[in-house]
């Protein structure tokens, strides 16, 4: 049987073995240097509120790791919120720093011989970096959600970012007054966590636990909740089961596993960030899934969940009806996935979900199979002359699959905004933002523009 400590043991049993001087100044015994080690990946970005208790999470999963046995790490990454960024020329730094997650979790967990990783999923971009990371090294490990944020209170009815951007956008033509919008923006971001809504940070989440990557219930618990510090902790006897069946990450980022995961993203409601993140996982993890395959499970996947911006629920409501447990085990009675897949918990996705409560009658965020909220995906593939290798369409508003009208270019998102401002956008339009790929400007989100409009 392969030792716990696999990798580690090269540092603490192999020939250059002086180096443990610096584990003993660490406070490690000779006892210790038999134990498997931990990398513990922490977005660290103390600015931004999607991240701002990331290293006290952090510290909770080497605690974890400490009562399972073994030794916990964290270390430090760049982040970059996509909040803040909006708009700004640094909204391009944004796709660029998952891959800057990735190579820097690489570069640590690889340099340093962990034996197994935990990557903190706390915005936009940080979970798929660690999980490109985990893929592209296949050691044991696992995400687990830094959580959502609770959402505001505005005269009394729930309010989010997503509410914040309507807001202004409303008062710059003059639909509501300033000075309201300006109420909602101070009360709708109450402490830390990530966006509640289904935008990319929850849609990813909710991707992790479907593919296997991420404990059961971890991306819908709150952040502020104690439960996320009890997941925390869990995920120190969950990374020694790992390691004891020697599980790694493409053991279970098989193929089916990618159907799963693009399944619940469609069924979700989810955002158009997460197939770009889960095409770039699967390259990483050597699996065979592409714009092709997403657009025929596209095709058959109808909305289920009412989540913003689509709908009107954010996480914290699905962790008031059970958690997404609730969720995997309805998309599996629908058929919608396939709960024979393996997870981080070493059991398949229908074991983790088997105790889960069913969705009570009367609720209002999941819808069954013959009665969705929508009948076709709120994101479709196309393939054709202005886009040969295929483009990801967000079609939520549209009440029907083909739309045909004059398109009018744009060159960035403010101008997009500013043409909604001067009214020079009229009903019917398709807008066409271009020059705003990976390539040309790094992908920068264009939510103002689309919140102007």
């Amino acid at each position: 049987m392969t030792a716990l400590n696999w990798n580690s043991r090269q540092l603490t049993h192999g020939w250059q073995r002086g180096v443990t001087a610096f584990f003993h100044g660490l406070g490690m015994t000779e006892a210790d240097f038999d134990k498997p080690q931990v990398g513990i990946g922490v977005p660290l970005l103390e600015g931004n509120l999607c991240n701002q208790h990331a290293y006290e999470l952090g510290r909770k999963v080497a605690e974890g790791c400490r009562a399972a046995g073994m030794l916990g790490f964290p270390f430090g990454t760049p982040a970059v919120s996509d909040n803040l960024t909006q708009g700004l020329e640094g909204g391009g730094a944004s796709l660029v720093s998952r891959n800057l997650i990735a190579n820097s979790a690489e570069c640590v967990v690889s340099a340093h011989c962990y034996d197994a990783m935990v990557g903190l999923h706390h915005c936009d971009k940080n979970g798929p970096g660690f999980a490109m990371a985990l893929a592209r090294m296949n050691y044991p490990g696992l995400i687990l959600s830094g959580g959502s944020i609770q959402p505001g209170c505005y005269r009394g009815k729930d309010v989010t970012i997503l509410d914040v951007y309507d807001s202004q956008a409303a008062a710059s033509v003059g639909a509501i007054p300033q000075s309201e919008a300006d109420e909602i923006r101070r009360v709708a971001c109450p402490g830390p966590g990530g966006c509640g809504i289904a935008a990319s940070f929850n849609t990813w989440g909710l991707a992790m636990e479907a593919i296997g990557l991420m404990p059961p219930q971890s991306s819908s618990i709150p952040a502020i909740d104690p439960a996320k510090h009890t997941d925390c902790l869990n995920a120190g006897p969950l990374i020694r089961n790992l390691l004891e069946r020697q599980i790694r990450a493409r053991d279970i980022l098989t193929r089916r596993a990618f159907e799963n995961a693009a399944a619940t993203i469609a069924a979700a409601g989810g955002s158009t960030n997460a197939v770009l993140h889960l095409l770039a996982l699967a390259r990483e993890a050597h699996v065979d899934f592409t714009l092709k395959d997403l657009q025929a499970l596209l095709k058959k996947t109808p909305v289920l969940c009412s989540f913003a911006p689509r709908g009107t629920k954010t996480m914290v409501d699905l962790h008031k009806l059970g958690g997404t447990s609730v969720l995997l085990k309805h998309l599996i009675r629908a058929g919608v996935i396939d709960g024979s897949c393996l997870t981080v918990t070493g059991h398949s996705i229908a074991e983790n979900v088997a105790d889960a409560s069913d969705a009570p009658a009367g609720q209002d965020l999941l819808a069954p199979l013959d009665a969705p909220f929508k009948s076709f995906a709120d994101m479709q593939v196309c393939f054709g002359n202005l886009a040969p290798d295929g483009i990801v369409f967000k079609v939520s508003s549209l009440s029907e699959p083909r739309f045909r009208g004059p398109a009018i270019c744009f060159q960035s998102g403010r101008d997009v905004s500013d043409a909604v401002e001067q009214r020079r956008i009229r009903p019917g339009n398709v807008i066409v933002l271009r020059y705003q790929g990976p390539v040309a400007a790094g992908m920068p989100e264009v939510v103002l523009a689309a919140s102007a409009l």
